[in-house]
């Protein structure tokens, strides 16, 4: 019995500072800009990236962001990802606050390589100089994931998120840390 008034005791005190936290987060109109750092991976191609965002609290727990990622060159591929997403935000202790994501956006992807050869049907590559061949591609989106803020200042904060974007061709995952300045 002890056990159980115990338990029930808890859960009214973390009810109570949870309600407390979600009042002190951030609050409806507070706006945020930032950058991030990114991994994505997905389809034979894993590459960094760097991207900024713009995030406006529409009221207290929902946060809508945009967010525009460049990601690196890699096995002649480049890509980009321009995304609207959207945060559900629950503070879990004084500075700590997890959000899941969804998202709806457009990835594009070029590629551009140089020309080395081409068959000629008996085996054998014939020397193409000075070519090269380019493609690209464009492909609308949807993401769902979650994510960390972590306040360091009272304008501050630090961000990691891992998100599953599907594009199809272009399907991956992405992970990111950031800073996002609040104003």
């Amino acid at each position: 019995m002890k056990v159980k008034r115990l338990m029930k005791l808890f859960l009214v005190i973390a009810v109570a500072t949870l309600s407390t936290n979600v009042l002190s987060a951030q609050e409806k109109g507070d706006m945020a800009v930032g950058g991030n750092l990114s991994m994505g991976t997905g389809n034979g191609v894993t590459n960094f990236g760097i991207g900024a965002k713009y995030q406006y609290n529409v009221t207290d727990p929902i946060r809508l962001e945009g967010s525009f990622n460049y990601f690196l060159k890699k096995n002649y591929t480049t890509l980009w990802d321009l995304t609207a997403y959207g945060h559900w935000l629950f503070p879990v202790a004084q500075k700590v606050t997890v959000y899941p994501v969804v998202g709806l956006g457009i990835v594009g992807a070029s590629s551009k390589y140089k020309l080395e050869g081409v068959p000629n049907g008996y085996g054998q590559y014939v020397n193409v100089d000075g070519g090269t061949s380019s493609s690209s591609n464009t492909e609308f989106g949807f993401t769902f994931g979650g994510g960390v803020d972590y306040q360091l200042t009272d304008r501050l904060t630090g961000n990691a998120e891992l998100k599953y974007k599907i594009a199809g061709l272009w399907d991956r995952f992405m992970f990111s840390v950031g800073v996002n300045y609040r104003f």
